[in-house]
């Protein structure tokens, strides 16, 4: 094999996605994943903690997107449309790999496991986008709850945007539920 390819990690990712929707997650290995992406395991860890990592690497990102965005929009916006603009900023990370998340979402929903990872990983950015309301003058309870409702929306709106028969744009779905938790809660008065 050759000591440097191009693109590994990108190989990596799609030779797992390949063998966790072929074999499942729980039977495929790390060895395998290198295999059917022509790499060495070595390599595999030069990019990956482990397997589930292929699953979740791009987390990170996504939160420091959507904090990012929530925090430069808290400047001159009220929290709710501050969570809009990091909305928006999500969407466009996810712009071109809807059917990547398709795959990665149907593996992660076959694994207790990896759901509970899931949901650690929301946790965790709601707890930083918590912090960044906070940071920005939201009271709490205050912040942990629109952090919270940030985080839902998002997950309401990713939920529609895999769906087997969508073809919107995630950006719109996103506004559409937060249009919809709006409208839900003005009507609560």
């Amino acid at each position: 094999m050759a000591r440097w390819e191009p693109n590994s990690r990108g190989r990596l990712a799609a030779a797992a996605m390949e063998l966790y929707g072929e074999r499942g997650y729980e039977q495929t290995t790390v060895a395998e994943i290198a295999e059917r992406a022509g790499l060495t395991e070595r390599t595999f860890f030069r990019h990956y903690v482990d397997k589930r990592e292929v699953l979740f690497a791009g987390a990170v990102d996504v939160q420091e997107v959507f904090v990012r965005a929530v925090a430069d929009a808290l400047t001159c916006a009220v929290p709710i449309d501050a969570l809009a603009v990091g909305l928006d900023a999500v969407a466009a990370q996810f712009a071109d790999h809807r059917d990547f998340a398709r795959s990665r979402q149907a593996v992660i929903m076959a694994n207790p496991e990896l759901r509970e990872r899931d949901l650690v990983k929301l946790a965790t950015m709601s707890a930083a986008l918590a912090d960044t309301l906070c940071r920005h003058g939201v009271a709490e309870p205050a912040a942990s709850l629109a952090a919270d409702v940030g985080v839902a929306v998002f997950q309401v709106g990713f939920g529609r945007w895999i769906a087997a028969d969508e073809e919107r744009e995630m950006s719109l779905l996103l506004r559409e539920a937060l249009d919809e938790l709006k409208a839900l809660t003005a009507g609560a008065g």
